[in-house]
């Protein structure tokens, strides 16, 4: 409650944020002109540094007094503002040292280092609690939330549609219910918890509990249950932007939205389960395998995932796509398991070929093609574990390159229990992944390296967001702040201080894996100690979790989507739990072998199927999801490269390869004369075309055209180059139009064209075609959906 006083003391106390920044501005930048001064003790700098930190010293320690006051005659508490009140009250005492320390340097020259020490310190001081003060009127994360690693966690506001939670007339199920309560919960974090939480409390009021939230505050209850037009908080949210009562005070106002979805919680019985009865509100995906029995055979159907597949069909009311013919199916299949268009004489071959499992034999070919394999692949695992060639931290050894040994680990095809061991428990060679980037200059606590390991590997390998709850208690998940650096202390050489929004807190951090039934982590063992423990623990069997999220990975690349969408959330609902399910126990059956899985995949039905075409991306993330198919997807950065390369003219050179593999490992010949994309370093082309920054983790790339894509298509400076020079050689080798057009077409699409495409190329080249023509016609077929899209 509210202190009684005199109204002159709460007028008082209010002068606190405009008298405050004068000892900041003052007081700082004395500091910096100090340190002009080192080395000259006659500088005529010294009357103005002397006068400054006289005015900001008292200036300082009458903000000090007005912000005792303000604290004491306003309705605010909570941690936030205590921590606030004694940097404040350090700063004070500073101050005074500053002015003592600052008259005995006058008289004897001795005293000069404390007078520096005390003023440096007082600055340091005046730094923090100005940023706790901001952190008091603007949120926690008021600095922090700016840096580019923050991006992920930046809240949009989403649009909820009431529609979805269908009829109501007899109540919401529970998993709609679940639903209502996470998305209300959100609301009220992202928009409410900067003034009512742990850390700042106005008002007598907190948000973060249920018990708090049905208690209210110094006015009252906030909420008439079942009544939303009666409750004061829907009266205080929807007040004009300038009415002293309106909440939120300070920031954006909730949108017609957000409070449309609050009215709706309240109208339905403001539910919130209590903690005992339901410890989550949030999906929580089970941790243990599973492998349901397989469906009763159908006709037709072998493969195993088409078993469940047709199960899903049939309980869905869904009709099987019919197969694809064997020009789509090879274009798919080797785009897919070696990134390469295939050659007009592969395709020959393989029409010719009149076996009747010819499509397994020959997908077993190209997993046999064990550079080819490894070339293409290394794309996937580049993202996924963040590793690039150049970029922050290679210029000052803070960061390491893992290339040779995944190279190596891909092209002999590692098991992949083996695989995440070496990579949580490394030799130099695997270190890259968990040792993080070391950023230069100062970073926030929740980006340093142990915490980056932390983040990565329950990302990567569990399918886990964390970096929300690496800096404070997730709002989007059950995880705590404790239990992130818990999990960070097993990365790192002594126990961590868990901070809390970048304030050290005084905990020191256990050490557990984030899911204790896994096994115990030996908090007194060293770095090294732990790591192997960490590797044995998560690599088991016993740890579903971890199978079902590679195999949503590597069925996501292979189909367009995932079982379970976005693929870091595997606690989100997948659109078929059995085939998850048991795709993720029969991937250990078959000794954790990632090329099996690829097969598995590639020799079913559903594989071999039609294509599915999606209006928007935003459908295939949609709750009401149907799987109907693969989904069509455009060709990466690097397939598209390789593809001109092999067709035209190489995109890149031997002097742009930033790794060489050793042709030496495998009896296998190269069977590509080019340098592959996925060995050279980013650059324009390939970011326009889609290559993530590998600064962070990126397990998915964006399927959907963009600006840049389209830009750098039809007016790049590489592609225009690479083009012309193809049309150089072309000119040479082929005698006339008629076969140029043969030609393009055949090794491009895989087919000759059709009367009106030969048509329309024949005028556009003429009898005999100068280079710029010949290279306008790669241009046109190249911008063909058919050939930049996986069909």
């Amino acid at each position: 409650m509210v202190s009684e006083s005199l109204w002159i003391w709460q007028f008082l106390g209010r002068l606190h944020p405009m008298i405050v920044h004068f000892p900041i501005s003052l007081i700082l930048f004395a500091a910096i002109l100090e340190l002009w001064t080192i080395g000259k003790p006659d500088s005529k700098l010294k009357p103005g540094i002397n006068l400054m930190l006289k005015a900001g010293v008292i200036s300082g320690l009458l903000a000090v007094g007005l912000g005792l006051l303000l604290a004491g005659n306003e309705d605010i508490s909570g941690d936030l503002l205590d921590r606030h009140r004694l940097t404040g009250i350090l700063t004070g005492v500073g101050s005074v040292l500053i002015l003592v320390f600052l008259q005995l340097s006058i008289k004897q020259q001795r005293f000069i280092k404390w007078f520096r020490a005390s003023l440096f310190l007082t600055s340091l001081s005046v730094i923090i609690t100005g940023h706790l003060g901001a952190s008091l009127t603007h949120g926690e994360n008021y600095l922090t939330e700016t840096f580019p690693w923050e991006s992920s966690n930046n809240y949009q506001t989403p649009s909820f549609d009431l529609t979805g939670y269908g009829d109501i007339s007899a109540g919401l199920s529970p998993e709609k219910e679940i639903q209502l309560i996470g998305e209300v919960r959100t609301i009220l974090a992202h928009n409410c918890y900067k003034c009512h939480s742990g850390a700042k409390v106005e008002a007598d009021l907190r948000l973060d509990s249920k018990e708090a939230v049905f208690k209210g505050g110094e006015s009252g209850e906030i909420l008439q249950v079942g009544n939303s037009s009666s409750s004061e908080i829907i009266r205080r949210i929807t007040l004009p932007k300038n009415h002293k009562d309106v909440m939120p005070s300070k920031g954006k106002l909730l949108s017609k939205d957000e409070i449309a979805l609050l009215g709706f919680w309240i109208d339905q019985g403001a539910p919130w389960p209590d903690e005992a009865e339901n410890p989550s509100i949030y999906r929580v995906a089970k941790m243990e395998p599973r492998k349901p029995i397989l469906p009763k055979s159908s006709e037709g159907l072998e493969n195993p995932i088409d078993l469940w597949v047709d199960l899903y069909f049939r309980e869905n009311g869904i009709s099987w796509q019919q197969a694809v013919d064997d020009r789509t199916y090879l274009r798919r299949v080797y785009l897919d398991v070696v990134g390469l268009v295939p050659s007009p004489s592969e395709l020959e071959l393989f029409y010719a070929d009149e076996r009747p499992d010819k499509r397994d034999i020959w997908l077993r070919n190209l997993l046999d093609r064990q550079d080819d394999y490894a070339q293409h692949w290394l794309t996937f695992w580049n993202d996924n574990l963040r590793n690039d060639y150049t970029g922050t931290g290679y210029i000052t050894n803070g960061r390491y390159n893992i290339t040779d040994w995944l190279y190596k680990s891909l092209q002999e095809n590692k098991p992949y229990h083996q695989f995440v061991k070496e990579l949580l428990n490394p030799t130099d060679e695997s270190k890259g992944f968990i040792e993080g980037i070391r950023w230069r200059g100062t970073v926030n606590a929740s980006q340093r390296t142990e915490m980056q390991a932390a983040q990565n590997v329950g990302q990567v390998i569990l399918g886990l967001n964390l970096k929300c709850a690496s800096c404070h208690d997730s709002f989007i998940s059950d995880w705590k702040l404790e239990e992130a650096y818990a999990f960070a202390n097993v990365f790192a050489d002594s126990t961590l201080e868990v901070s809390r929004c970048e304030i050290p807190t005084g905990k020191m951090a256990g050490t557990k894996i984030l899911w204790e039934e896994l096994g115990e982590i030996d908090s007194t063992a060293t770095r090294s100690e732990k790591l192997q423990q960490l590797s044995e623990y998560l690599v088991q069997p016993a740890n579903g979790r971890m199978y079902r999220t590679i195999v949503n990975r590597i069925w996501k690349q292979m189909m367009g989507r995932g079982m379970v969408e976005p693929v870091d959330e595997m606690d989100n609902e997948p659109w078929s739990q059995d085939l998850l399910d048991w795709l993720a126990s029969e991937f250990v059956d078959r000794n954790y072998d990632l090329k099996e899985l690829i097969y598995l995949i590639a020799s079913s039905r559903i594989y071999q199927s039609g294509s599915i075409g999606v209006k928007s991306p935003d459908l295939l993330f949609s709750e009401d999801y149907k799987f109907t198919g693969m989904v069509r997807r455009r060709l990466t950065a690097e397939q598209f490269s390789d593809a001109i390369s092999r067709i035209f003219y190489p995109v890149f050179d031997e002097k742009e390869l930033k790794y060489k593999p050793n042709q030496l490992l495998t009896e296998q010949k190269p069977t590509i004369d080019f340098a592959r994309a996925s060995l050279v370093a980013n650059n324009s082309f390939l970011t326009a075309m889609g290559r993530p920054n590998r600064e962070i983790v990126s397990t998915s790339r964006d399927s959907q055209a963009n600006l840049l894509q389209s830009l750098e298509l039809t007016n790049g400076e590489k592609l225009n180059d690479v083009l012309y020079k193809g049309a150089e050689l072309w000119k040479e080798k082929y005698p006339s139009s008629d076969v140029i057009i043969q030609e393009v077409f055949v090794q491009t699409l895989n087919r000759k064209p059709s009367q009106k495409e030969f048509q329309i190329a024949k005028a556009a080249l003429g009898d005999q075609p100068e280079t710029d023509k010949i290279q306008d016609l790669f241009w046109a077929v190249l911008l063909l959906p058919e050939f930049q899209l996986i069909y």
